[in-house]
């Protein structure tokens, strides 16, 4: 039988995707791989000068990524990542890149890039997408105050969550869930984990 090898959690800036891999982490004992932004050493020079920074962000998430993945499919343990390779090259580089903050120059490396390592790499076993509207990912933002993240215009969060709507209607590259996370509060309620959790059970038992 084939072993449940990655899981991963997708979701826009504020959506809870770190709470939830904690938790479903503990949960299943799971290994995690989390989104690198403590140690990330363009994350806060991005946020104050997005045009300047925005190929340097976007390499070294492709750079982490990428070899997160190939450390999971090597390993002998189930692992869940917190956020994934196709997130930064279908949401976060195409919309700087609208929003000219990424040079068209730059934006065809970076996407060739992309084209070469999602080639040789494979899809999560499941993809779990959390939807959140735009207040409650406001919310979240506001309420975990990381410094870097308060510049962040509205206008962008919007961009980017119309972004992951787009991706996320055509994603064929593996297993997905989704989760509707507007009226829940997995951190705080174990009922509203309880939901999650089952609905990850019925995909994982479907799988195999």
């Amino acid at each position: 039988m084939r072993k449940l090898k990655h899981v991963a959690i997708a979701g826009n800036i504020g959506a809870g995707k770190t709470t939830l891999t904690e938790l479903l982490s503990k949960h299943y004992g799971w290994q995690v791989q989390y989104e690198d932004t403590t140690l990330n050493p363009y994350l806060s020079d991005f946020y104050d000068d997005m045009h300047r920074w925005s190929f340097n962000l976007q390499i070294y998430f492709l750079s982490s990524r990428y070899q997160q993945i190939l450390h999971i499919r090597a390993g002998e343990e189930t692992v869940i990542q917190d956020r994934t390779i196709y997130e930064d090259a279908n949401i976060f580089a195409p919309n700087l890149h609208e929003m000219n903050l990424m040079s068209s120059r730059d934006f065809a490396n970076y996407s060739e890039l992309f084209r070469i390592m999602s080639s040789q790499v494979e899809a999560p076993d499941l993809l779990i997408y959390l939807r959140s509207s735009i207040p409650k990912l406001v919310h979240h933002i506001h309420v975990r105050g990381r410094d870097y993240e308060g510049n962040m215009s509205l206008d962008y969060i919007k961009r980017l969550n119309e972004r992951y709507e787009e991706w996320i209607s055509g994603y064929k590259e593996g297993n997905l869930l989704i989760i509707q996370n507007d009226n829940l509060d997995f951190k705080n309620n174990p009922e509203d984990l309880g939901l999650i959790i089952e609905k990850v059970d019925a995909e994982i038992h479907g799988l195999f």
